[in-house]
């Protein structure tokens, strides 16, 4: 049996547990429907063509199978530790050290990214210098965070509904437009769908974020993976409905080529006017993303040191608030840093590597502790199976295979390259453990 985390002194502050089924599901959705489809769309559309939409459907696929992993694992461990929990339970604390680093430096990195996103939306808008807006959201946004989760969720609920409004907007500008082209025209070929596939994956990243918010949710067992499933759906339709729209109104053609896609469809349907309206819910999109980024990343940051595999500093909650106030900080510090990484595209590659590799890894942490731990209750458990071994996240683990192999060599490297430091922390931080 390895060591879970240790139950902290009655001194302690505990995190609160204040967020519902509807809080939960709405933030899910702000965290899916973020940057993503924003950003995204038009370079997906440039390798699949008007059958992006198909893209999307095969990455909703993939992640509906590792979305049931974690769900039952979820119902298992509602810990705000997540990630690291589960693997550490199934395959060892140092394999889960790498993958909680891997998450870790995917929520900053994607912060940061999204971030100046954020900030050269801002700049077509007003004359505001790039980093001085990045600088401004992301404390901004840290602000919000350290007030408290009940705070920090309605802000990404109100944030969610103007999202969601922009896309059912996209939506009803295709609707005139339906069926004028051939929503199966591949210029790629049926490869060219799946290499986008890998891409807008990215667009789904947010669903397993979830369940770090099962240490601050009542009755987190069955709310949290309800929640997920249906935060997944809807971002699902959604995604495919806003996709057939914008091919519709626009051609792919278009739409690869436009660094605004989403205003490049409300300017052809509606006129100049729609398209500052979108360049403005594209705001509260991307930052929205970066909230909720920074919450997933400072949670699963204090989970880890509240288990001792990170320094215990980081896992001090405010007395007051009841939020992992060092992990905020550290995190919010660590996105400015890397505020000068590279374009959205290659960065979100980045992020789908780290995705892929922990998503296998939580699959396989599912097979593994229905032989080990056979008796543990499971208030969710993944239907489908032959004995004990469960089918879908099998698959799960297999598709998430597929995906990442997809990926250019540039991006495996690198991805290969954190994958190493978070092992060599992992071996550094265990060799000063034992001694």
């Amino acid at each position: 049996m390895i060591p879970i985390a240790p139950t902290p002194p009655a001194t302690q502050p505990r995190l609160a547990r204040r967020l519902g089924f509807w809080e939960v599901t709405l933030s899910g959705i702000g965290i899916i429907l973020g940057a993503g489809i924003y950003a995204l769309i038009g370079t997906a559309a440039g390798t699949a063509g008007n059958a992006v939409w198909l893209s999307f459907v095969i990455s909703a696929l993939v992640a509906f199978f590792t979305a049931l992993s974690y769900m039952e694992l979820s119902s298992m461990m509602p810990d705000v530790g997540a990630e690291y929990e589960y693997t550490a339970r199934a395959v060892g604390r140092r394999v889960a050290m790498v993958i909680g680093w891997l998450i870790i430096f995917s929520g900053i990195l994607g912060a940061a990214t999204v971030s100046l996103g954020f900030a050269g939306y801002l700049g077509g808008l007003l004359p505001v210098p790039v980093f001085a807006a990045a600088f401004l959201l992301i404390a901004a946004l840290c602000g919000v965070l350290l007030l408290g989760v009940k705070e920090s969720a309605w802000v990404a609920v109100g944030f969610t509904l103007i999202e969601v409004g922009g896309l059912l907007l996209i939506i009803a500008a295709g609707l005139p437009y339906f069926s004028r082209v051939d929503y199966l025209e591949m210029p790629l070929g049926l490869s060219g769908v799946v290499t986008a596939a890998a891409l807008v994956f990215f667009a789904y990243q947010g669903f397993e974020e979830m369940v770090k918010f099962s240490e601050e949710t009542r009755r987190p067992e069955r709310t949290v993976p309800f929640a997920l499933i249906t935060a997944l759906a809807v971002s699902t339709v959604l995604y495919i409905l806003v996709c057939l729209s914008a091919v519709s109104v626009v051609g792919w053609e278009a739409l690869a080529a436009s660094s605004a896609p989403f205003a490049t469809v409300a300017a052809t349907a509606w006129g100049a006017d729609a398209s500052l309206l979108l360049s403005v819910i594209a705001l509260f999109a991307t930052a929205n993303t970066v909230l909720m980024m920074m919450f997933a990343s400072s949670r699963i940051s204090y989970g880890m040191a509240r288990a001792g595999s990170l320094p215990g500093f980081v896992s001090r909650v405010h007395p007051g608030r009841h939020t992992p106030w060092t992990a905020i900080l550290l995190v919010g510090a660590g996105a400015l840093l890397f505020m000068f990484t590279g374009d959205i595209a290659f960065v979100a590659n980045v992020a789908n590597f780290t995705l892929f590799v922990t998503f296998v890894v939580v699959n396989l942490s599912v097979i593994i502790l229905r032989y080990k731990e056979p008796g543990r209750p499971r208030p969710f458990s993944i239907p489908g199976r032959l004995g004990r071994f469960p089918v879908f996240p099998l698959m799960g683990l297999l598709s998430c295979i597929f995906l990442l192999v997809q990926l250019e060599p540039v991006v495996l490297g690198v991805g290969a390259l954190l994958t190493g430091i978070g092992m060599v922390i992992a071996v550094f931080y265990g060799m000063v453990e034992e001694r």
